[in-house]
């Protein structure tokens, strides 16, 4: 147990266990809600571009609208915005149950509710995370941010291993209200939380709202830390997270399985990302997580590469499992060197663009493997992603000390 001494720490603050509390809720509705509107999508056009489209339109509003929601969580009431957002989504939620109950849904209002869905995501990430610091003491931030990871995690096995019964019996309205529900729980215990008031608000507005999203924008990129990580991170996004976004036709087309088959590989991705996520949490500092980043992607490369190269269903939850892992071991260290490295001020900022990589990057590598998939099949594309990734993983590694001098702050 001494070992998760940090990760104890961190939860040993009443707010902390509130927020994380919520954010198990939210997230394990958001992945009941992305298994059953991704098999809807499949139910009803069977194609997998279509499939990435609804991946896509979740996911790349971020592109447009993660820089600007930084830069409102910078100059706003953070929990208010919070709220806001959370309701939004269960709103939208609500949209394509309804829909889909009363026999209306097609593929066109599905997309427009992802669409509306990720804009609300994309103002809720940066607000919600950058109440983090003032939530713990600093010298528990990375263990925090390390469990708040981890609750993403454990979201991503219980949503499918719940979603997934759920749909093959009842189909898949009950899963998204499931969300619905889960979305404003989580809204509702925002006033509770008693953060301290400097990360409350970031600062009082200095500039136009425009002015000070490029200034983020600047600040990341010309970082010697941080600059480099996201565009490592970044890129490796695009190539191999689109393959977590689009499950369903590798499991049918790969694997000849249907639903239960689909939630059973996120749960294993989920149960992986879940292990991991304890080991790094458990570790509760920043030495040493430039090098998990890079280790992290190399890693998933090669178990994306098995998952794919098999015709053997159980190799291929193995796979799907160590993928898991690898991936929660690079999305915690990044996570964690960004919010300890960027100065309080920016730090909205700086998460939006983070949130901005986890959501639009898997978002672009989505659509381009559902295309791809379209015309060559879902295997060969997929290790053409796994070869690049490769590569910038050797290009990562030769980086790693220039920029753990600039990230490695605790």
């Amino acid at each position: 147990m001494a070992s998760f001494g940090a990760l104890g720490r961190a939860l040993s603050h009443r707010d902390a266990r509130i927020f994380f509390g919520a954010s198990l809720t939210a997230w394990t509705g958001l992945w009941m809600h992305r298994i059953a509107v991704t098999w809807l999508a499949w139910e009803l056009t069977r194609s997998p571009f279509w499939v990435g489209m609804v991946a896509f339109c979740d996911l790349a509003p971020a592109v447009v609208f993660s820089p600007i929601a930084g830069a409102v969580a910078d100059r706003m009431d953070r929990v208010r915005l919070t709220m806001i957002a959370q309701a939004a989504i269960a709103a939208q939620a609500f949209c394509v149950a309804l829909l889909t109950m009363t026999g209306l849904i097609s593929i066109g209002p599905l997309l427009f509710f992802e669409v509306i869905g990720g804009i609300a995501a994309s103002f809720a990430q940066p607000a919600r995370q950058a109440l983090m610091p003032g939530l713990v003491p600093r010298s528990d931030l990375p263990a925090a941010v390390a469990c708040n990871s981890l609750c993403f995690n454990v979201a991503r096995f219980l949503g499918p291993a719940i979603a997934g019964p759920m749909i093959a019996v009842f189909g898949v309205v009950p899963a998204i209200l499931c969300n619905v529900a889960a979305y404003v729980i989580a809204c509702a215990t925002m006033p509770l939380l008693r953060p301290e008031a400097e990360h409350i608000r970031g600062h009082a507005p200095e500039a136009s709202l425009l002015a000070e999203m490029l200034e983020g924008i600047r600040y990341a990129a010309t970082h010697p830390g941080i600059g480099p990580i996201f565009l490592f991170a970044g890129i490796t996004a695009v190539l191999l997270r689109g393959v977590q976004e689009i499950l369903p036709p590798y499991v049918e087309r790969l694997f000849g399985q249907g639903a239960p088959g689909l939630a059973l590989l996120t749960a294993a991705i989920g149960v992986g990302a879940l292990i991991a996520g304890l080991w790094v949490a458990s570790r509760g500092r920043t030495a040493g997580a430039t090098r998990l980043a890079v280790a992290g992607v190399a890693a998933q490369a090669v178990f994306i590469a098995g998952f794919v190269a098999t015709g053997w269903f159980p190799f291929a939850v193995a796979c799907a499992a160590a993928f898991g892992a690898s991936a929660s071991i690079h999305g915690i260290s990044v996570q964690m060197l960004a919010q300890s490295a960027a100065l309080t001020k920016m730090r909205g900022r700086t998460l939006s663009l983070w949130g901005l990589i986890t959501r639009a990057c898997p978002a672009l590598g989505a659509l381009v493997l559902g295309l791809a998939g379209e015309a060559f099949g879902m295997r060969w594309p997929t290790l053409c992603a796994v070869a690049l990734a490769l590569m910038v993983a050797l290009w990562g590694a030769t980086r790693i000390r220039a920029w753990a001098k600039h990230l490695e702050t605790t």
